[in-house]
């Protein structure tokens, strides 16, 4: 399979698209051709890492990753993706607990996997240089992924004041090759920098300079697996298509949803939830996409205006990107939170509550029509400060996440231009000082 840029150009081979992280010219590389499956195909006893081997072939077809496929899939689908009802007597929403890899939020699959392909790919006297911006939980999976690794370096660029305070020390509490950049800007300023040090083809060439966010194909395609399990399994057993929920900020976990239905994976309507960041939502109602500066929310990992994926939509067909969008705001997000909490005990986190609310706002006919499932993207510890006064009851942390405690932190400060950000790559990474 070839890989071609949202902005034209050459075509260029999965390695090659993983490799380079962005397209040259600033484009965002897509499948040339979505393969077509059928879902009947997909073995009722595959674990979770043998499916994924079986959906993501077509894309590593005759590359050469291709035979490192079936060991990039063991490695980064080795815990649980419990599909648990939140409400016993709302049994047709589910919740797809995605949140319990090593650093609780599901950006664990694809940074896992990107890492494990790109240290394959390395010259380990010449290791990748990889940038990632952060809105809270993708540079925390990328940061323990990459976590001893030979073949890369990990740059984490975060926003000064705009994650919580877990989030924070989960940024920052990772051993070489990693480094936490705190950034004066918000998340979109981060994303910005990124962007603009590779359209800086000294720099990129200089350090091998590529991308653990979603703006990496190889980010992306994995979170179609979980997605597809999920849905093969509410079909088997119930002979329905079910409808996807997606919290999203930057879109990417979106597309997957997307991708994986136009591959043709028993899925049936897509409804992105956001928070008050309103350039989807807009889009979505107006078909102007108008990009804007970020809104805090205490949603913060999708604080996001201007979403990098939305190129990867725009180049869907039109029945292929049909979506809808469902844009929640705090009180909102808090008022779910609190209500499920004292009906039922379970606990959301502030992103997992959004595509809740966007559940509950369907009309009673749309919710009873099929099984609904909700991704619910992070462990509500994360945001304990959030979530502990709206339930009244504390939150106890996964095992991994209270290691994650244990941990030093050290941090950089760094202004977002692109010499700064050059600097701090030439020097091998200046040892940092304590957050």
């Amino acid at each position: 399979m070839k890989f071609v840029s949202t902005r034209g150009g050459q075509s260029a081979a999965l390695s090659e698209a993983i490799c380079r992280g962005g397209a040259p010219g600033g484009g965002l590389y897509i499948p040339e051709k979505l393969p077509r499956l059928d879902p009947h195909d997909y073995a009722t006893d595959l674990p979770l890492a043998g499916l994924a081997a079986q959906l993501l072939e077509p894309f590593f077809a005759q590359d050469s990753l291709a035979p490192d496929l079936p060991a990039l899939c063991s490695e980064a689908f080795d815990f649980p993706v419990p599909l648990v009802i939140p409400d016993p007597a709302r049994p047709a929403l589910r919740a797809l607990e995605l949140f319990h890899g090593p650093t609780g939020a599901f950006k664990d699959f694809g940074t896992r996997f990107l890492m494990g392909a790109l240290d394959r790919l390395a010259d380990r006297d010449h290791p990748f240089t990889v940038l990632v911006a952060t809105s809270g939980d993708t540079g925390g999976a990328a940061a323990q992924a990459a976590e001893g690794r030979k073949g890369v370096r990990l740059a984490v660029l975060y926003p000064r004041g705009r994650v919580s305070a877990f989030q924070e020390h989960q940024l920052t509490c990772w051993a070489d090759p990693v480094r936490a950049f705190r950034v004066d800007g918000d998340f979109d300023a981060c994303q910005a920098l990124v962007k603009t040090a590779f359209n800086d083809e000294a720099l990129t060439r200089q350090h091998r300079l590529t991308s653990a966010n979603s703006i990496n194909i190889v980010r992306l395609l994995p979170q179609m697996v979980y997605l597809a399990e999920a849905a093969l399994k509410v079909w088997r057993t119930s002979g329905t298509i079910p409808g996807l929920i997606i919290p999203s900020g930057n879109l990417g976990h979106a597309l997957a949803a997307l991708y994986a239905r136009t591959m043709g994976l028993p899925i049936g309507p897509v409804i992105v939830a956001t928070n008050s960041n309103a350039t989807l939502h807009e889009w979505n109602r107006t078909g102007i996409y108008r990009p804007r500066p970020s809104v805090a929310t205490i949603a913060n990992a999708m604080d996001i205006g201007a979403p990098s994926n939305f190129e990867r939509l725009d180049h869907l067909e039109a029945d292929e990107r049909a979506i809808s969008v469902e844009r929640v705001d705090d009180a909102a997000i808090r008022s779910r939170i609190r209500e499920d909490f004292a009906r039922t005990g379970y606990v959301w986190c502030p992103h997992s509550a959004i595509a809740a609310e966007a559940w509950h706002r369907l009309p009673e006919a749309a919710r009873e029509q099929r099984v609904w499932i909700a991704a619910a993207t992070a462990h509500p510890y994360k945001f304990a400060d959030i979530v502990e006064p709206l339930t009244g009851s504390k939150i106890a942390p996964s095992p991994a996440l209270q290691a994650v405690l244990a941990r030093p932190v050290r941090a950089q400060a760094l202004t977002p231009d692109l010499p700064a950000l050059a600097g701090v790559l030439g020097s091998r990474f200046s040892p940092s000082s304590p957050v």
